[in-house]
């Protein structure tokens, strides 16, 4: 599915230079010891903006929940209506989500509770972006 390139924003440059090193990372907030995502420019329990850096994760998870998209605003992603938008929650940090496409899962076919791990996709020259599949 052909999907948008990022609007990269100077808080959230370091998690997209990661995505294209093929690495997922977090913000931490070394002053109070919380990860957060998506990233923000200050943490969003203590509002430290000088304590945040990156912390690299595995990159597996499981489905925790999903919707599936009938019309979209996205103009991109029209002519792939419908699709599933998953919520992914790290296994590592369950309190750490993401949102998946599921490549290769047919739309309302989502196994909740299953097994994912990370891929990287192409969206234009020299921008991957992080989107989950199914652990085989």
């Amino acid at each position: 599915m052909p999907k948008p390139a990022p609007a990269i924003e100077e808080h959230d440059r370091g998690f997209w230079e990661a995505a294209n090193q093929r690495r997922l990372v977090v913000q931490n907030c070394t002053a109070c010891m919380r990860l957060q995502m998506p990233p923000a420019p200050s943490c969003a329990a203590c509002g430290s903006t000088h304590h945040l850096e990156w912390k690299e994760v595995r990159g597996r998870g499981r489905i925790e929940g999903y919707c599936v998209q009938h019309d979209t605003r996205v103009a991109a992603l029209k002519a792939e209506q419908p699709f599933n938008t998953a919520v992914v929650e790290l296994a590592e940090h369950p309190e750490i989500k993401f949102f998946s496409h599921l490549p290769g899962v047919p739309p309302a076919k989502v196994p909740v509770g299953a097994e994912v791990e990370l891929v990287f996709q192409e969206v234009e020259p020299g921008q991957l972006i992080p989107e989950w599949q199914l652990v085989r």
